[in-house]
């Protein structure tokens, strides 16, 4: 059976580390904390699960900061977590089988992250990120923000989820976005998934024109990861119309599709631009080619209400407002399948008694 150290960075967390270390802790064999400048209780909690604490002076740099706490690590592989992620008692249970049944041989382990939930607590936005490295490879992050470790070599994707619960901490909205502007002011040359990232931030940001440069920069290197030259287009797509610039959203829709194959986002996204343009027809075309794709297989971001409730609940409308009740019932059923308890859903119901 495989050993495992969990390496984790932390910053004034004492609302959440308990919990997260309590809901993972089963299957570890090591704990490594490296804290980089707790004020609070933070490292009397992480006393009580290991003695292997350490300071470390924060540089604006998590690559920096993960990469010392790998290297405390002694098990045979390494595992990082925030302290805000929390491990499902079911998915914990996956763990602990997979550390007795994984090849040594293997080099990474993925897991899926969901990081929003709705109202309902069901996934709304989630990817798949390397989680367990074996530690003789001596994997390195990259980045100073948006950190990551590139996936290679001989790769188990596994099915576990681990939620990330976000806490809300004072001054954790703005930390981003400054480490990629002093990036900026100092000269350094992004690279593209850099400018990728940092033009997210300031879309989160509302900082819509140089949203818009940016991601038009990145776009403009043709050297992006096709599910982020996709998402790109979508964000572009959505700030153009809250800049009022409704002539670009066309083009870079259908921009996005010379990235890869057709995906919900893009296509929905197709349907409420002519749904504005009061082209009911054409919109209600778009939103079935979003409800009736597949979700994708893919590592990369997947904005889960594209591919299931939110064409449906379109196209619900749409068959409404053209006069085919019958599948404008149908999809709200369909709807109904990923959110039964939705205020549209219910309401859609009762309007359709009535008739």
């Amino acid at each position: 059976m495989i050993s495992i150290s969990l390496c984790m960075i932390v910053r004034n967390e004492e609302a959440v580390l308990a919990r997260c270390l309590n809901s993972i802790k089963e299957a570890i064999d090591e704990i490594i904390i490296l804290d980089t400048g707790s004020t609070d209780k933070t490292k009397s909690i992480a006393r009580k699960f290991t003695d292997k604490i350490y300071d470390f002076k924060w540089i604006d740099d998590f690559s920096a900061a993960r990469n010392e706490a790998f290297s405390k690590a002694t098990m045979d592989y390494q595992m990082w977590l925030d302290a805000d992620d929390v491990f499902p008692h079911e998915e914990l249970i996956k763990l602990i089988a997979l550390k007795k049944h994984l090849d040594p041989s293997v080099e990474i382990v993925t897991m899926k992250y969901y990081t929003h939930f709705d109202a309902h607590g069901n996934p709304i936005n989630s990817s798949t990120r390397g989680r367990l490295f074996r530690r003789e490879k001596g994997f390195r992050w990259e980045d100073p923000i948006h950190e990551f470790i590139a996936l290679g070599g001989n790769i188990v994707f596994s099915d576990i989820v681990i939620h990330h619960i976000q806490s809300e901490k004072e001054g954790r909205g703005d930390r981003n976005i400054t480490i990629y502007s002093n990036l900026e002011e100092n000269g350094v040359v992004m690279t593209p998934r850099q400018l990728y990232y940092f033009a997210r931030e300031l879309r989160d940001h509302r900082q819509w024109a140089k949203a818009v440069y940016y991601f038009e920069k990145f776009l403009k290197t043709e050297q992006g990861w096709a599910e982020d030259n996709i998402s790109a287009c979508h964000a572009l797509a959505a700030i153009y119309n809250i800049l009022g610039d409704k002539s670009k959203v066309l083009t870079i829709l259908t921009k996005a599709f010379t990235y890869g194959s057709p995906r919900a986002e893009i296509c929905t996204e197709l349907g409420y631009y002519y749904k504005n343009e009061r082209d009911i027809k054409a919109a209600y075309a778009w939103f079935k080619v979003a409800a009736n794709l597949g979700e994708p297989d893919t590592i990369g971001f997947i904005l889960s209400d594209y591919w299931g409730y939110i064409p449906n609940i379109e196209c619900c409308v749409c068959a409404d407002e053209l006069g085919d009740i019958e599948s404008a019932k149908m999809y709200n059923e369909r709807a109904a399948m990923y959110k039964p308890n939705d205020p549209a859903v219910k309401y859609n119901r009762k309007y359709f008694d009535k008739m």
